[in-house]
């Protein structure tokens, strides 16, 4: 990579008598970063991050985050644009080759995308070997994992061709082992993809069509779909895309790098907080109820919190947030939902969160997941396939960022350190002599 680059200056620290000089180094936008990768061989010690919050571990071209203006950018270009402008197949272009697609480029992508749609028959017999009751992440995580056991003609992650197939497959094949996942859980037959669909009414149909029924996806909620797609595409380097990147380090192929995303996307402190916002409006109830919730959230000794509301890393607006809330009121209007208790109550949070001082100095504003709950519940999914529609949506940023970890000739096995606090060297004692 060409991007990052060493800056004029270095960081010095200094420990007691003995000081060292640590490059500096920066990209093309952003926070600069102290290079510490020689810190222990010079100083014979380690730097303590937990979560990692202030520690890069990669250099990547993929996605930008501003979180204190709001700002997401995908290669580049503001997500609201890509949300408003593009559809999901061309923003998973843009995320795998780094440039928009011009027409032609387009055609040949979306061809090669729908072609790989279907999965090995095999497959619906792996499916019948879980209950009944299974929630669809769990079958998600197996059956995308179980991949590799079908496909063993792209799992050389040395093969830059291998990489591209695997990489087009899984973008294809994630809606329609979705789609399986949900199909089965309430006891309905699958249903086979459909080559002249766009990606997202194709899903919707493999949801929601029946074999003894003519299903036309709706072009509104399907355009719903393809925005909220968009919109969960890729996020920097959080939870999952991490975990993505340190199983592709070990040399791991991309199928079991990806299952071990969705597990981590599983975890409801990541892929679950739309779902997790949705119960918290269910438990409000109605508006009248939303003083006693507030004054809740404010009180430091109560345990409740308002879910959907602040983000790890943005300190303004989601920018993604304003496109889901546009994209909510789209879909409750064209299906009619005019009185939707659960909206009532989101509006009238959001305002008092704009406006209440505790809100506003603390930054807590309304993320993406505080709308896409509504959403999709009015899209007719249970809130068990929440997390599911995430991991369809976050595949491609999971196969771009994988895909340029694989390619980065710096790339080095993940091992991070620790600051050990257990025992000491002891010496064993034979069982009949312990206390």
């Amino acid at each position: 990579m060409d991007a990052i680059s060493k800056a004029s200056k270095s960081a010095t620290l200094t420990i007691g008598n003995e000081s060292w000089d640590l490059p500096v180094m920066a990209g093309t936008i952003g926070p600069d970063v102290i290079d510490i990768g020689k810190l222990y061989g010079q100083t014979g010690m380690f730097t303590y991050d937990p979560g990692f919050t202030s520690t890069a571990s990669c250099e990547s071209q993929i996605t930008y985050i501003d979180g204190d203006a709001g700002v997401l950018l995908y290669r580049g270009y503001p997500i609201e644009q890509l949300a408003e402008n593009g559809d999901f197949l061309e923003t998973c272009y843009l995320l795998l080759y780094g440039e928009l697609p011009t027409a032609a480029q387009k055609a040949d992508f979306d061809f090669r995308v729908t072609r790989h749609t279907m999965v090995h028959e095999q497959m619906s017999r792996f499916f019948h070997g879980f209950r009944r009751d299974a929630h669809p992440m769990a079958v998600m995580v197996a059956s995308v994992g179980a991949l590799s056991a079908f496909y063993h003609d792209s799992t050389d992650i040395s093969d830059p061709q291998q990489r591209m197939i695997a990489s087009i497959r899984m973008i294809a094949k994630m809606p329609t082992l979705a789609a399986m996942a949900y199909k089965y859980t309430i006891g309905q037959p699958f249903v086979y993809p459909q080559n002249d669909l766009d990606y997202a009414s194709n899903f919707l149909r493999m949801c929601f069509s029946v074999p003894c029924e003519t299903y036309k996806a709706n072009p509104v909620l399907a355009r719903a779909i393809d925005r909220i797609f968009t919109l969960h595409a890729d996020h920097e380097q959080n939870a999952s895309t991490s975990t993505v990147r340190l199983a592709g380090s070990s040399g791991a192929n991309p199928f079991a790098c990806i299952a071990a995303g969705i597990a981590c996307l599983w975890g409801p402190a990541h892929g679950g907080a739309n779902e997790a916002a949705l119960k918290m409006l269910g438990e409000i109830g109605s508006v009248d109820r939303i003083p006693e919730f507030i004054k809740r959230a404010k009180d430091k000794n109560d345990p409740f919190r308002l879910m959907g509301f602040g983000h790890r890393v943005y300190k303004n607006y989601d920018p993604r947030a304003k496109i889901m809330q546009k994209t909510c009121h789209e879909v409750l209007g064209e299906l009619g939902i005019k009185d939707d208790p659960l909206l009532d109550i989101a509006v009238e949070l959001e305002r008092i969160a704009l406006q209440d001082e505790y809100f506003v100095d603390r930054k807590l504003y309304p993320n993406i997941d505080f709308y896409s709950g509504i959403t999709l519940r009015a899209l007719g999914f249970p809130t068990s396939m929440f997390t599911v529609l995430f991991a369809v949506a976050r595949t491609v940023g999971w196969i771009g960022q994988w895909k340029e970890m694989i390619e980065d000739p710096g790339q080095r096995i993940g091992r991070p350190r620790q600051l050990y606090t257990g025992a000491t060297e002891r010496d064993y004692v034979p069982i009949a002599r312990r206390k």
